[in-house]
C-alpha cells in the first residue's frame, strides 16, 4: 500500500516544523501578506495550519474549525494574496525536503479551495 503524502514528510512532528518555518520565515517577513496576521493569535493559527496541511497531504482530518470562507469572511483576499501564501507553503515543504510532485499534490488540494478564500 501507498503512503500518503502526510507518512512520507514525517507525520505530525514534520509538519509542525513546516507550518513554524511557513510562518516565523516566510509569511510574517513577507509584507503582501503579513497584515492579515497582525491581529492573529499565531499559536492557535499555527495549531489551525498544521491540521489543514495535514489534511492537504493525506493525512487524518481533524480540523474542526470554522470552513475556509467564514475564516477568511471580511478579508477581502485577493488572487495575489492567495499566490503569495502557495508560494510559501512550496517554499516551506521544499525546505524540508518534500520533491516537487509531492508539493504540487498537495498544493492541487489546497487551490481547491481558493474559490472559498478570495473576496470573502
Amino acid at each position: 500500500m501507498e503512503r500518503t503524502l502526510f507518512e512520507k514528510v514525517g507525520g505530525e512532528e514534520a509538519i509542525a516544523k513546516v507550518v513554524d518555518y511557513f510562518y516565523s520565515e516566510l509569511v510574517l517577513k513577507d509584507d503582501t501578506v503579513n497584515q492579515f496576521f497582525k491581529e492573529t493569535d499565531m499559536e492557535k493559527q499555527r495549531l489551525h495550519q498544521s491540521k489543514f496541511i495535514s489534511f492537504a497531504l493525506g493525512g487524518p482530518n481533524q480540523y474542526s474549525g470554522q470552513s475556509m470562507a467564514k475564516a477568511h469572511q471580511g478579508m477581502n483576499l485577493q488572487p495575489e494574496h492567495f499566490n503569495a501564501i502557495v508560494k510559501h507553503l512550496h517554499d516551506a515543504l521544499a525546505h524540508f525536503g518534500v520533491n516537487e510532485t509531492d508539493i504540487d499534490t498537495a498544493l492541487t488540494k489546497v487551490a481547491s479551495l481558493r474559490d472559498d478564500i478570495l473576496f470573502q
